[in-house]
């Protein structure tokens, strides 16, 4: 809640400019209370938003660690040998490079929401107009003001950030490639390809702002706007599948939790191949499982499987 590009601020929920006074803060708390409490016929999500805004910014500490901490620039993890050095930067936009963590983790290579950073920036600075300056393009006032397809492009690079630090974690056992081409063009492409003892799966990290529903093998809702993701995920995959000459076990959606009333969601098999929507907080879950009806990959083949894809995987 209040940390994806889709989604309203604290603020919004709250009905203030971000420069109100502590005084008018709290009359807008109290008012908003009142017209979302489910008892006088408001809404209890919106109420339960409401709340949530208030433990947020409500004193004076939590609204300063709000407003310096609540932006969308954090840096994106980077693979073996790729380490982005501090002061590298994005068409003239400094990127945030991460804490470097010594403990254990998973292969990777690729940079998890690389194309759609690049794309992003470059999008900006088309919105903004030649000449304009354009000090942070992650400002969080500034990206709220954007059109939604901004917006959604961002937060679909952060949702492949996210993704790529819950499998980074897993440790050396997995195996993981960020915007692999499954296309001519730069938008056919799959966001992760992951290899586990528990089988190989093509994920799709997505964030649509809004709870989603399901209907026929594919996620549907105001924000899918009319695109069918599933269908796109499982083409992608089968493209890489015939390349590298492997069979995938299962495709996995990622969402933000807020996405979903539940945290797995199976859809059984969908052209063949058995498919999961999860919390992005219930991941690292499905991952060490396995997604039902998915094959296990073993000792040689696991070997061979990891041989075949980095030989034939590429990059957008």
């Amino acid at each position: 809640m209040f940390d994806s590009p889709l989604s309203a601020s604290a603020y919004e929920a709250l009905g203030v400019d971000p420069a109100a006074t502590d005084d008018e803060l709290r009359k807008a708390y109290r008012l908003r209370l009142r017209q979302t409490h489910p008892d006088t016929g408001g809404d209890a999500a919106e109420f339960i938003q409401v709340q949530r805004a208030w433990e947020l910014i409500g004193t004076a500490e939590g609204r300063a660690a709000y407003d310096r901490g609540h932006g969308f620039g954090a840096g994106y993890p980077t693979a073996p040998g790729q380490a982005q050095p501090q002061g590298q930067s994005w068409n003239g936009w400094q990127v945030p490079v991460p804490r470097a963590d010594s403990r254990p983790k998973a292969r990777a290579y690729g940079h998890p929401g690389g194309w759609r950073r690049e794309r992003y920036l470059t999008l900006i600075r088309e919105w903004a107009g030649h000449g304009v300056d354009v000090p942070d393009p992650y400002d969080p006032a500034l990206v709220r003001s954007m059109p939604r397809e901004l917006r959604r492009m961002l937060a679909d690079a952060l949702a492949e950030e996210e993704t790529a630090r819950t499998v980074s974690d897993l440790g050396m056992g997995f195996t993981v490639w960020h915007d692999v081409a499954a296309g001519d063009r730069g938008r056919d492409k799959l966001d992760h390809v992951i290899l586990s003892p528990s089988g190989l799966y093509g994920v799709l990290s997505e964030d649509f702002g809004e709870v989603v529903r399901f209907r026929r093998g594919e996620i549907i809702g105001r924000s899918v706007d009319g695109d069918a993701p599933i269908a796109a995920l499982l083409a992608r995959m089968r493209v890489i599948a015939k390349a590298a000459r492997v069979r995938f076990g299962g495709a996995i959606i990622v969402l933000p939790d807020d996405d979903l009333d539940q945290a797995i969601t199976s859809l059984g098999k969908v052209r063949g191949v058995p498919v999961v929507v999860v919390r992005r907080s219930a991941l690292h879950t499905v991952l060490r499982r396995g997604v039902p009806g998915a094959r296990d990959i073993g000792g040689n083949e696991l070997f061979d499987v990891r041989t075949r894809l980095q030989h034939t995987l590429r990059f957008v």
